[in-house]
């Protein structure tokens, strides 16, 4: 269909900017990005449409933190799953309520509506905005759906490399790990938006580094849509995603 999108084979989806965190290593900057989300009728037809031309392999949303907008996220995965794409994933903070009956609530949604692994960021960082109780409900509320959960924590310089900040997310997994929770490769930090600023002496002067979850525009593995509908160039509000794909240039 189109010679720059032929190995494509993951969807995403920002689910908004909108976070509860305020974290000092986050790529993204203040979050400070209001109400606006994605629109969950849209994109669930954006993810029908594009698996009826490509065998897509996986699905991911995430933000911000998605969780603020669950309807919406549940639409999204609803499409995955009808649509057969084997991997349907969430990373969240964990933190979208303090009431424990919503928290379960919510976990249900998401294995109802098809997510069958959930990554919960759980580090130094997310800790020191992020109160740990709330997590913990959500994390056990999850488990207990049957549906596949795992620690995701971002490390600084490397899994392995002995500085505060892993210091303190060693101490913070070993809480999960010790309730049978299993951990993820999770990810490291590159130099950009609040990293870039707050972490720089960890970078060795290493701050135009790029980043490493960006496709090479002229090999798109991974479709990865914005809170506002755009994708590849379009807008998913005002064109249809398979002519936004067709009309793809780098």
């Amino acid at each position: 269909m189109n010679e720059y999108t032929k190995n494509l084979s993951r969807i995403e989806f920002i689910v908004t900017m909108g976070c509860t965190g305020r974290c000092r290593h986050c790529s993204e900057g203040s979050h400070d990005f209001g109400g606006e989300h994605i629109d969950g009728e849209l994109a669930a037809k954006a993810v029908t449409e594009v698996c009826g031309y490509y065998a897509i392999k996986s699905l991911m949303t995430f933000g911000g933190e998605p969780l603020l907008y669950t309807e919406t996220v549940c639409a999204i995965h609803r499409a995955a799953k009808a649509a057969g794409i084997p991997l349907r994933e969430i990373i969240t903070n964990g933190y979208f309520s303090k009431d424990s009956s919503r928290i379960k609530e919510v976990a249900k949604m998401l294995a109802d509506s098809g997510v069958n692994r959930v990554l919960l960021s759980v580090d130094a960082f997310h800790q020191e905005t992020i109160p740990l109780e709330p997590v913990i409900c959500f994390a056990e509320a999850v488990k207990d759906t049957g549906v596949l959960i795992e620690l995701s924590p971002a490390w600084l310089k490397s899994p392995h490399h002995d500085n505060p900040y892993n210091n303190e997310t060693r101490r913070l997994l070993k809480i999960f790990t010790d309730k049978s929770f299993g951990v993820a490769d999770g990810n490291i930090i590159f130099p950009q938006g609040n990293a870039k600023v707050l972490l720089a002496e960890y970078f060795d002067g290493e701050t135009d580094m790029a980043n490493p979850y960006e496709d090479d525009p002229r090999d798109i593995h991974s479709l990865c849509f914005e809170p506002d509908g755009s994708v590849l160039g379009g807008n998913i509000c005002d064109t249809d995603i398979m002519d936004i794909i067709r009309n793809y240039k780098p």
